[in-house]
Protein backbone atom coordinates (compact mmCIF):
# COMPACT_ATOMS: atom_id res chain seq x y z
CA UNK A 1 0.00 0.00 0.00
CA UNK A 2 1.37 3.44 -0.85
CA UNK A 3 2.11 5.65 2.20
CA UNK A 4 -0.43 8.40 1.46
CA UNK A 5 -3.15 5.81 0.89
CA UNK A 6 -2.12 4.10 4.13
CA UNK A 7 -2.41 7.38 6.03
CA UNK A 8 -5.74 8.22 4.42
CA UNK A 9 -7.37 4.82 5.10
CA UNK A 10 -6.05 3.94 8.58
CA UNK A 11 -8.78 3.76 11.22
CA UNK A 12 -8.93 2.99 14.93
CA UNK A 13 -9.99 -0.65 15.25
CA UNK A 14 -11.63 -1.95 18.42
CA UNK A 15 -12.94 -5.33 17.23
CA UNK A 16 -10.59 -8.10 16.10
CA UNK A 17 -10.83 -11.51 14.52
CA UNK A 18 -9.53 -14.47 16.49
CA UNK A 19 -6.64 -14.94 14.05
CA UNK A 20 -2.99 -14.96 15.19
CA UNK A 21 -0.61 -12.27 13.97
CA UNK A 22 2.35 -13.78 12.13
CA UNK A 23 5.76 -13.27 13.71
CA UNK A 24 7.02 -12.02 10.34
CA UNK A 25 4.37 -9.26 10.29
CA UNK A 26 5.10 -8.34 13.90
CA UNK A 27 8.78 -8.04 13.04
CA UNK A 28 8.01 -5.66 10.15
CA UNK A 29 5.75 -3.54 12.36
CA UNK A 30 8.29 -3.26 15.17
CA UNK A 31 11.06 -2.47 12.69
CA UNK A 32 8.96 0.41 11.34
CA UNK A 33 8.50 1.72 14.89
CA UNK A 34 12.22 1.33 15.60
CA UNK A 35 13.08 3.44 12.56
CA UNK A 36 11.15 6.51 13.77
CA UNK A 37 13.08 9.73 14.33
CA UNK A 38 13.86 10.74 17.91
CA UNK A 39 15.52 13.53 19.89
CA UNK A 40 19.27 13.35 19.20
CA UNK A 41 18.65 9.76 18.08
CA UNK A 42 18.12 8.71 21.70
CA UNK A 43 15.52 6.10 20.70
CA UNK A 44 14.07 6.23 24.20
CA UNK A 45 11.17 3.88 23.35
CA UNK A 46 10.82 0.28 24.47
CA UNK A 47 8.17 -2.09 23.09
CA UNK A 48 6.61 -4.90 25.10
CA UNK A 49 4.77 -7.47 22.96
CA UNK A 50 2.01 -9.21 24.92
CA UNK A 51 0.28 -12.34 23.61
CA UNK A 52 -0.55 -14.06 26.90
CA UNK A 53 -4.31 -13.88 27.59
CA UNK A 54 -3.89 -13.50 31.35
CA UNK A 55 -1.51 -10.57 30.93
CA UNK A 56 -3.81 -8.97 28.34
CA UNK A 57 -6.66 -9.33 30.86
CA UNK A 58 -4.54 -7.48 33.46
CA UNK A 59 -3.91 -4.70 30.94
CA UNK A 60 -7.62 -4.47 30.18
CA UNK A 61 -8.42 -4.25 33.91
CA UNK A 62 -6.03 -1.29 34.18
CA UNK A 63 -8.06 0.64 31.60
CA UNK A 64 -11.19 1.35 33.62
CA UNK A 65 -14.02 2.82 31.55
CA UNK A 66 -12.36 2.96 28.11
CA UNK A 67 -13.90 2.14 24.73
CA UNK A 68 -10.83 0.06 23.86
CA UNK A 69 -10.91 -2.17 26.96
CA UNK A 70 -12.46 -5.12 25.11
CA UNK A 71 -9.96 -4.69 22.27
CA UNK A 72 -6.98 -4.84 24.62
CA UNK A 73 -8.35 -7.93 26.33
CA UNK A 74 -9.36 -9.69 23.13
CA UNK A 75 -6.87 -8.81 20.40
CA UNK A 76 -4.27 -11.46 19.48
CA UNK A 77 -1.43 -9.06 20.43
CA UNK A 78 -1.05 -5.94 22.55
CA UNK A 79 2.02 -3.75 22.18
CA UNK A 80 2.84 -1.57 25.18
CA UNK A 81 5.23 1.30 24.57
CA UNK A 82 7.43 2.66 27.33
CA UNK A 83 9.99 5.46 27.37
CA UNK A 84 13.34 5.67 29.08
CA UNK A 85 13.22 8.85 31.15
CA UNK A 86 15.92 11.51 31.28
CA UNK A 87 17.12 10.97 27.69
CA UNK A 88 14.80 12.62 25.18
CA UNK A 89 14.74 16.40 25.51
CA UNK A 90 18.05 16.48 27.35
CA UNK A 91 21.53 17.69 26.45
CA UNK A 92 24.37 16.95 28.87
CA UNK A 93 21.85 15.60 31.40
CA UNK A 94 19.94 18.92 31.45
CA UNK A 95 16.48 19.63 30.10
CA UNK A 96 17.08 21.42 26.79
CA UNK A 97 13.59 22.39 25.66
CA UNK A 98 10.72 24.43 27.02
CA UNK A 99 8.69 21.24 26.70
CA UNK A 100 10.66 20.08 29.71
CA UNK A 101 11.31 16.49 30.51
CA UNK A 102 8.29 15.33 28.51
CA UNK A 103 9.83 15.35 25.03
CA UNK A 104 9.77 11.53 25.25
CA UNK A 105 6.03 11.76 24.54
CA UNK A 106 6.81 13.22 21.11
CA UNK A 107 9.37 10.52 20.36
CA UNK A 108 7.00 7.73 21.41
CA UNK A 109 4.23 9.30 19.30
CA UNK A 110 6.49 9.22 16.23
CA UNK A 111 7.27 5.56 16.83
CA UNK A 112 3.58 4.76 17.38
CA UNK A 113 2.63 6.52 14.14
CA UNK A 114 5.12 4.36 12.25
CA UNK A 115 3.83 1.28 14.07
CA UNK A 116 0.14 1.83 13.32
CA UNK A 117 0.76 2.78 9.69
CA UNK A 118 2.94 -0.29 9.13
CA UNK A 119 0.28 -2.47 10.75
CA UNK A 120 -2.45 -1.03 8.53
CA UNK A 121 -0.32 -1.50 5.42
CA UNK A 122 -0.20 -5.23 6.29
CA UNK A 123 -3.98 -5.46 6.78
CA UNK A 124 -3.81 -5.32 10.58
CA UNK A 125 -5.77 -3.00 12.85
CA UNK A 126 -4.73 -0.92 15.85
CA UNK A 127 -6.11 1.72 18.18
CA UNK A 128 -3.78 3.98 20.14
CA UNK A 129 -4.73 3.76 23.82
CA UNK A 130 -3.77 6.48 26.27
CA UNK A 131 -6.34 6.28 29.07
CA UNK A 132 -5.26 3.66 31.60
CA UNK A 133 -3.55 3.28 34.96
CA UNK A 134 0.09 3.42 33.83
CA UNK A 135 1.40 2.35 37.23
CA UNK A 136 -0.76 -0.74 37.20
CA UNK A 137 0.36 -1.61 33.66
CA UNK A 138 4.01 -1.05 34.64
CA UNK A 139 3.59 -3.40 37.62
CA UNK A 140 1.89 -6.07 35.50
CA UNK A 141 4.71 -5.97 32.95
CA UNK A 142 7.67 -5.54 35.30
CA UNK A 143 8.65 -2.12 33.91
CA UNK A 144 11.62 -0.92 35.99
CA UNK A 145 12.12 2.51 37.55
CA UNK A 146 13.48 5.05 35.08
CA UNK A 147 10.92 4.05 32.44
CA UNK A 148 7.35 5.28 31.91
CA UNK A 149 4.51 3.37 30.31
CA UNK A 150 3.20 5.82 27.70
CA UNK A 151 0.72 4.05 25.43
CA UNK A 152 -0.43 0.74 24.08
CA UNK A 153 -2.26 -0.70 21.12
CA UNK A 154 -4.11 -3.90 20.47
CA UNK A 155 -3.04 -5.49 17.19
CA UNK A 156 -4.93 -7.92 15.01
CA UNK A 157 -7.05 -8.45 11.95
CA UNK A 158 -10.11 -6.18 12.06
CA UNK A 159 -13.57 -7.75 12.23
CA UNK A 160 -14.60 -4.89 9.93
CA UNK A 161 -13.11 -1.66 8.62
CA UNK A 162 -14.53 1.32 10.56
CA UNK A 163 -15.99 4.18 8.56
CA UNK A 164 -14.02 7.42 8.19
CA UNK A 165 -14.54 10.02 10.89
CA UNK A 166 -15.08 13.67 9.96
CA UNK A 167 -11.94 15.75 9.49
CA UNK A 168 -11.64 19.49 9.99
CA UNK A 169 -11.48 21.61 6.87
CA UNK A 170 -7.98 22.77 5.88
CA UNK A 171 -9.01 26.40 6.47
CA UNK A 172 -9.67 25.54 10.13
CA UNK A 173 -6.19 24.16 10.81
CA UNK A 174 -3.78 25.48 8.18
CA UNK A 175 -2.55 29.07 8.40
CA UNK A 176 -0.07 31.05 6.33
CA UNK A 177 2.55 33.39 7.72
CA UNK A 178 0.62 34.05 10.98
CA UNK A 179 -1.76 32.13 13.19
CA UNK A 180 -5.35 32.49 11.99
CA UNK A 181 -4.46 33.65 8.47
CA UNK A 182 -5.87 31.25 5.90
Amino acid sequence: MEILETIRTRRSVRHYQDVPVADSDLKIILEAARMAPSWKNTQCWRFIVVRDNEVKAELAEAMGDNTATEAVGGAPVVIVVCAELGKSGYIDDKVATEKGEYWFMFDVALAMQNLVLAAHSLGLGTVIVGSFDAGRVAAALGVPPGFAVVTMTPLGYPEYQPKPRPRKEPSEIIFHEKFGVS
